[in-house]
C-alpha cells in the first residue's frame, strides 16, 4: 500500500501499469481489497508463464512504452519524480529517451485527470472511475502518439481496455480536458539552461506568471529555519541550492519547505526554486531539478538575495533578471563551498552522479 493521492509511489505504480510491467488494475486496487490479493496471486502465476516463454523486461520496456508512460504522466499530472525514474529507466535499458521527449510531448498532451493533491479525488475514487484502464482507453482512442503494446499480461493494451468503464466526470474526454496544459512541464531559461520541472497541475492558474525577489539558502535546513521564523514573505522566491545529486549529495525531496509555504497561506504568493527535488504531494509554485545544479557550476549558485526571478509557466521559462555581464562578473568571483561530506561512499557518489536531466544516474 501507499498514500491516497497521486504522489510519487502511486504515480510510478500507474506508469508501471501503463508500460505493461504489471497486470491490469495492479496500481489502483486498494491494499486491503480482495482484488489486490487476487492480482498478487495472479502476478505470481504470470511470472512463471513469462519465464516459460522466455519473456524479459526489455521485451516489454521499449522506446514506445517509455513514451507512453510520459504521455500518461502528463495527462494525469503525476509526481515530478517520475522524470528521474523514467530517464533512469531509459538509461538502464539503453533506449533513446531524454528530457527532449518530455519537452516535445508536454506541448501536445492535455490533462484529463486531476487527483489529490490537485483535487479532492483520491486513488480509491480513481479506481472506481475506471483507473488506469480508463486512461489507457482514452489515450489510445484520442492520442495518435500513444502506441498499442503488449505487456506482462501477454495481451495487447487495446484488447485489455476495449470494454473498460470510464467515469468521464473524473477521467475527462480528451477533447474536454481539465486544461490543455499538461500536468507537468519543463522550464528553461538562464537559471535552468538544461531544464527544470514543475507540477503545473498543482499551481493555481493565477500564478502561471510569477515575478518575485530571491531569498537564497544553501540548504533545506536554512530555508526551514527562515520559514519557521516568518522571514519569508509574500513576493519572495525561496531559492534552495546545493541540494542536487552532487550537492546534496543525493537530491533530497523538499516536502517540508513546500508544505510550510502552503500551510502559512503563501502557496499563491511565494515561489520556491531548487536544484533538489520534491515529493509528489507538493503544491504551489515550486520548480525543481534545476540543471546545472549549484554544485556543478549552475547559475542557481550565483543568485543573490534581492535578485528578481521570473517564473512563466505559459512560456515555460525560468529566468534571473540580471544581465549576462553581471552573471559573468559573479562567476569570476564565485567560490564553491566545501563539500558537505569529506569521505566515504557519498563523496565518491557526488563525483560520478549525473545531473537530474539524465535521471541522476551513477555512471
Amino acid at each position: 500500500g501507499s498514500c491516497q493521492g497521486l504522489y510519487t509511489a502511486n504515480t510510478m505504480a500507474c506508469l508501471t501499469e501503463v508500460m505493461g510491467m504489471s497486470l491490469p488494475w495492479c496500481s489502483t486496487s486498494a491494499a486491503v481489497s480482495s482484488h489486490k490479493r487476487r492480482i498478487a496471486f495472479e502476478s505470481g502465476m504470470q511470472i512463471v508463464e513469462l519465464v516459460k516463454q522466455g519473456k524479459k523486461p526489455l521485451d516489454i520496456i521499449t522506446k514506445d512504452t517509455l513514451r507512453n508512460a510520459i504521455i500518461a504522466d502528463l495527462a494525469m499530472g503525476g509526481s515530478t519524480n517520475s522524470f528521474l525514474h523514467i530517464l533512469a529507466l531509459a538509461s538502464a535499458a539503453q533506449l533513446d529517451v531524454s528530457l527532449k521527449d518530455f519537452e516535445e510531448l508536454s506541448y501536445k498532451i492535455h490533462q484529463i485527470v486531476k487527483l489529490e493533491p490537485s483535487s479532492t479525488i483520491t486513488m480509491s475514487g480513481f479506481y472506481q472511475a475506471g483507473g488506469v484502464n480508463a486512461v489507457l482507453k482514452t489515450l489510445l482512442r484520442d492520442v495518435p502518439l500513444f502506441k498499442d503494446s503488449t505487456g506482462v499480461s501477454l495481451s495487447k493494451t487495446s484488447e485489455i481496455v476495449k470494454d473498460a468503464y470510464v467515469d468521464s466526470t473524473i477521467i475527462h474526454n480528451y477533447n474536454e480536458p481539465f486544461t490543455t496544459k499538461p500536468g507537468l512541464g519543463i522550464l528553461y531559461g538562464n537559471i535552468s539552461p538544461n531544464g527544470s520541472v514543475i507540477k503545473i497541475s498543482a499551481v493555481d492558474k493565477s500564478c502561471y506568471e510569477f515575478v518575485g525577489k530571491a531569498k537564497v539558502f544553501d540548504s533545506e535546513e536554512e530555508a526551514m529555519e527562515a520559514l519557521e521564523n516568518n522571514a519569508v514573505k509574500a513576493g519572495d522566491v525561496v531559492v534552495i541550492r546545493y541540494e542536487g545529486p552532487k550537492g546534496g549529495p543525493g537530491m533530497r525531496e523538499m516536502l517540508a519547505p513546500t508544505s510550510l509555504i502552503v500551510g502559512k497561506g503563501l502557496g499563491t504568493k511565494t515561489a520556491l526554486i531548487t536544484d533538489g527535488r520534491f515529493s509528489g504531494g507538493t503544491r504551489g509554485i515550486c520548480v525543481g531539478h534545476i540543471c546545472p545544479e549549484a554544485a556543478d557550476g549552475g547559475v542557481i549558485g550565483l543568485i543573490e538575495d534581492g535578485d528578481v526571478i521570473e517564473i512563466n509557466i505559459n512560456n515555460r521559462t525560468l529566468d534571473l533578471k540580471v544581465s549576462d555581464d553581471e552573471i559573468e562578473r559573479r562567476r569570476k568571483k564565485y567560490v564553491k563551498p566545501e563539500m558537505k561530506v569529506k569521505s566515504g561512499y557519498l563523496l565518491k557518489y557526488s563525483k560520478i552522479v549525473q545531473d537530474a536531466s539524465h535521471g541522476a544516474i551513477v555512471g
